[in-house]
């Protein structure tokens, strides 16, 4: 995990003093949020839990209330269906106290389901144990069959019924979310070594192999080749995503289910019929140019204030790979942003921020990585959530209007809101990384490199489909470079770019962090550990969930400017930076609205060399889409609009025999209405979460769980197929 040598979670502004323990879903909210801090760096899947979660708490809320739909509760998702008939307010107690135990036993148990295999688990359960015993003393309830009027047993109920539904949605939880037939068609690059590898395709996507891989958070795997996280994320049931939007692609035999479709980036013709620079080149020619403003040697100052950034419309977004080099500044990095006047809250100009601009890159590239502190892309809106919420000039009313929330009612509300959004953002975006599969910088800008120089046929090793030379950029490498004291480079081509610390590299001084490297060595401004994320790369997931979130919040909130007119993160003098020592002074991110740090994020990427401006964009364009579309559908449960379902005809109809099943014998067999085309995958989990057993079968008529060594007690076995599930509650008696 990253450490900062300074308090950062929540300090966004000096003036803002964090508060915690708002409502009991803010407490739980924060554990989810250490959780993801402390599991492997996996966004489609702590997306997944964040919705899951809020909508647990929101559920357990919305229960007690009146004028509001549930989500879970009494409602059937692509056929999942959770029986309920209401719940009653135990007499003496209070609606409030109802719904704070309710959410409180709902989070508990569902978190320590979610994180049971969690590196940090041991600390996380004690975490979670520890929350829950502050406030209500009898923690070992597991029970669900009083759920109508008991609170705790509500609570186990909506998170039993959500680790079920998991267990069929599309995400492959029983198998730790492996993809079940994506494979990548290039064989791995070794980022220590040169060049590429001979990459196959170098349209497509290339794993990367490591002595040690520590990922986003922080967590070693050893000598690996990490596989594509979420290559078919696309199946996972969404929120608020529909058909309409919704687009089945097929590769090799296998659907992909592709929302929003952007249809094809920008693709190198390795034989273009004319020798002229592509979309591809210049796109990742872009990322090559912009590595070289981490030149901490350079004096380039820039304000960073709103008074300089931010302010681009919506429809000023390119909607054509041709409208880009307008868009983007390609030599000195940044966009049209013009910034503002005025602050439009206080009427007051906003007070210049000049600041090297070689600190303001290396700070974006970091701050926005994972978060703060390595809570994922999706995890860090919600920080930024509860930043705005502990703002002392925010007001907790619903798209800015009516009376003040309470704050329990308001957190429930926003984390229902963003959790729904996220999910949908990290369908969208994973739906599209997996079937467009697409190449990460890394890989395109040293395979260029390894074919040639692309702009003089005249000159030495000219390719086509070679990287383009940028004077004072990318050059070809003379006889008497220093590059060739030890080896002969003569005629390749050599980049001026960023340089892991600590690294030989040849002929360049190690005084400076960016000097003139072989263009086959580049690698973005990451860790050498991690370099790039182990999935493709069009489109961004930062650039779709920054866009989501930052048009939520503009809804959600009732208008589209953080409180005051400003949001600020301050990184400190030579603190901030974790694999290298910086800034060089202090630097204080500043955003007047919402959608200027979603598009400050979406260009951190491009100058963390992660992304290209093809997959900024069309995320930028999707992420405008899911927003409102997730804020429209959440609207529909605030008010009410949503109506209890009936079970659907498939539900409930896989399997033979009576439901709950009791046992007294060391086995028992489930026998299957559908024996010849539904493959089951059962699972069996104590009321606890933890799973006990685990097994897949083909395509059976009958399946027999051994029970021996089981307490005595009440078991939930999932069986699952790619579309339908059934729960079985096996009463094991010895």
């Amino acid at each position: 995990m990253k450490t900062k040598q300074f308090l950062v979670l929540l300090i966004f502004c000096c003036c803002v003093t964090p508060v915690f323990s708002q409502s009991v879903a803010r407490d739980w909210n924060e554990l989810i949020l250490e959780a993801i801090r402390k599991d492997k760096a996996r966004p489609t899947v702590h997306a997944r839990n964040l919705f899951h979660i809020s909508a647990a708490m929101y559920d357990a809320w919305a229960s007690y209330e009146t004028g509001v739909s549930t989500y879970f509760l009494g409602k059937d998702h692509r056929g999942y269906y959770v029986p309920f008939e209401g719940a009653q307010i135990p007499q003496g107690m209070s609606k409030k106290d109802a719904q704070e135990i309710a959410i409180s036993f709902a989070a508990h148990r569902l978190l320590t389901h979610r994180f049971r295999d969690s590196p940090g688990f041991r600390d996380l359960k004690f975490r979670f144990d520890t929350q829950l015993e502050h406030s209500f003393q009898d923690t070992e309830n597991y029970s669900t069959a009083n759920y109508q009027t008991d609170p705790v047993e509500l609570g186990n109920y909506i998170a039993e019924e959500i680790i079920a539904f998991g267990l069929s949605d599309g995400s492959n939880e029983a198998n730790d979310y492996a993809c079940r037939f994506y494979q990548p068609v290039n064989t791995a690059m070794y980022p220590d070594a040169y060049g590429s590898n001979h990459i196959t395709d170098p349209n497509r996507w290339q794993p990367l192999s490591f002595e040690d891989f520590v990922g986003q958070s922080g967590i070693s795997e050893g000598a690996s080749t990490p596989k594509f996280v979420g290559a078919e994320w696309g199946q996972v049931v969404p929120f608020s995503l529909t058909k309409d939007q919704l687009t089945i692609k097929r590769r090799n035999g296998h659907d992909y289910l592709v929302y929003f479709d952007p249809s094809e980036p920008a693709y190198i013709h390795l034989s273009p019929e004319k020798e002229e620079k592509q979309d591809y080149q210049w796109g990742f020619g872009l990322v090559a140019q912009w590595s070289s403003h981490h030149d901490t040697q350079d004096d380039t100052l820039w304000d960073i204030s709103p008074n300089s950034i931010g302010n681009i419309p919506f429809d000023e977004l390119p909607r054509s790979v041709k409208d880009y080099p307008s868009f983007y500044d390609f030599e000195n990095g940044g966009d049209i942003s013009q910034g503002y006047t005025l602050n439009p809250i206080t009427g007051l100009p906003y007070e210049p921020q000049w600041v090297r601009r070689s600190d303001y890159t290396r700070v974006l590239a970091e701050f926005w990585a994972d978060g703060p502190d390595s809570e994922t892309p999706p995890g860090h809106w919600f920080v930024l959530l509860n930043y705005i919420n502990d703002h002392p000039a925010f007001e907790r009313k619903y798209k800015g209007q009516g009376e003040k929330m309470d704050a329990l009612e308001w957190n429930v509300k926003s984390y229902m809101a963003l959790g729904g959004a996220m999910h949908d953002a990290a369908i969208a975006a994973w739906g599209i990384k997996g079937y467009y599969d697409y190449i990460r910088p890394v890989s395109a800008i040293r395979s260029m490199a390894e074919r040639g120089q692309s702009s003089d046929s005249s000159l030495p090793n000219y390719h086509p489909a070679g990287l383009p030379l940028i004077p004072g950029q990318v050059e070809i490498i003379q006889a008497d470079d220093p590059i060739n004291e030890y080896q002969n480079f003569e005629n390749q081509l050599k980049i001026k770019a960023w340089k892991i610390p600590n690294r030989y590299y040849e002929g360049s001084l190690e005084s400076k962090n960016v000097d003139w490297i072989l263009a086959t060595r580049w690698q973005p401004y990451q860790r050498p550990s991690f370099v790039t994320p182990p999935f493709a790369g069009y489109v961004s997931g930062h650039s779709t969930f920054s866009r989501t979130a930052a048009e939520l919040f503009g809804l959600l909130t009732g208008s589209e400017y953080f409180p005051g007119g400003m949001g600020e993160f301050h990184a400190e003098k030579n603190k901030f930076l974790v694999f290298e020592t910086g800034p060089s002074e202090d630097v204080t991110l500043q955003w007047a609205k919402y959608q200027d740090a979603s598009d400050q994020c979406s260009l951190s990427r491009i100058w963390g060399g992660i992304h290209p401006p093809v997959d900024d964009i069309a995320g930028r364009l999707i992420g405008y889409q899911i927003g409102h579309h997730a804020f429209e559908t959440v609207e529909k449960y605030f008010n009410g609009e949503v109506q209890n379902s009936e079970p659907s005809n498939l539900t409930a109809r896989l399997l033979y025999g009576p439901n709950p099943v009791s046992t007294t014998t060391p086995e028992i067999t489930i026998t299957f209405r559908h024996p010849d085309d539904l493959e089951k995958t059962i699972a069996m989990y104590d009321l606890q979460g933890n799973e006990v057993m685990k097994q897949k079968e083909g395509y059976v008529q009958n399946v027999t769980l051994d029970t021996q060594g089981l307490r005595k007690g009440v078991y939930l076995v999932m069986i699952s197929t790619k579309e339908y599930s059934e729960k079985i509650k096996l009463v094991v008696a010895p």
